[in-house]
């Protein structure tokens, strides 16, 4: 029985999701983050020495890192899924399974960089901290943000926003795994930028195809909120 060891709020949730997709049986473990720290408990260290999810276990196998999980199950399991969850994988050497590489890093590799030093600058001022030095913190913090991250994130999301205009998924016309590898994300730019969601339509159009996947909506359920604001 696999076992993903979920912790709130996190990049699990993509793995819930293919799971469901794929019909594996699983079960759910869930951890809370710190209440003060946010980060994640010290007992996700007794499933992988890095502490961190996602990591699910397949038996004695455990395994960690979101594309690492994701290409297991399908590899492991996608043999014996039906309808589109059969097909994740695009054909060796076509096009889609170039854009499906693709995506499978810019995921991790280039978006989420920038979205998560969005969280840390905007949460850094919410911080307890003497009355005087908090106007700095934000000042610095908002500078930060106008003359490094947002432009970063712009581009990036002027990217995707244009990919998605002659896309329906992001490897083509089908759901592959870069589709689930991308969810995480998708859901982190639209929560941490204002411009995503009132200045890209095809964004917030690939995101409602996304959630309104029975799949995603059995997922959502399960393990509860996707992203922190």
């Amino acid at each position: 029985m696999i076992t993903v060891h979920h912790l709130e709020t996190s990049r699990s949730q993509r793995v819930l999701w293919l799971l469901e997709e794929l019909g594996v049986p699983y079960e759910i473990k869930f951890y809370k983050r710190d209440p003060r720290t946010r980060l994640a408990p010290p007992e996700l260290k007794k499933i992988h020495p890095l502490g961190k999810s996602p990591v699910i276990t397949d038996g004695d196998l455990v395994v960690a890192e979101s594309a690492a999980i994701l290409e297991y199950l399908v590899d492991r399991y996608g043999a014996q899924a039906q309808g589109e969850a059969a097909q994740l994988l695009p054909q060796p050497g076509s096009p889609e399974q170039l854009q499906w590489r693709f995506w499978m890093h810019f995921a991790e590799g280039s978006l989420m960089n920038w979205l998560v030093m969005k969280l840390v600058f905007m949460s850094i001022p919410q911080q307890p901290m003497p009355f005087f030095v908090k106007p700095i913190a934000r000042q610095l913090c908002g500078q930060v943000q106008t003359k490094l991250i947002d432009p970063n994130l712009g581009n990036s999301q002027a990217f995707i926003e244009n990919h998605l205009s002659t896309h329906t998924w992001f490897a083509g016309d089908r759901l592959t795994l870069a589709d689930f590898q991308m969810s995480f994300a998708v859901e982190a730019l639209l929560a941490r930028s204002k411009q995503a969601a009132q200045q890209c339509p095809h964004l917030v159009a690939y995101k409602a195809r996304m959630v309104a996947r029975p799949a995603y909506q059995r997922a959502l359920a399960k393990g509860g909120p996707v992203v922190m604001g």
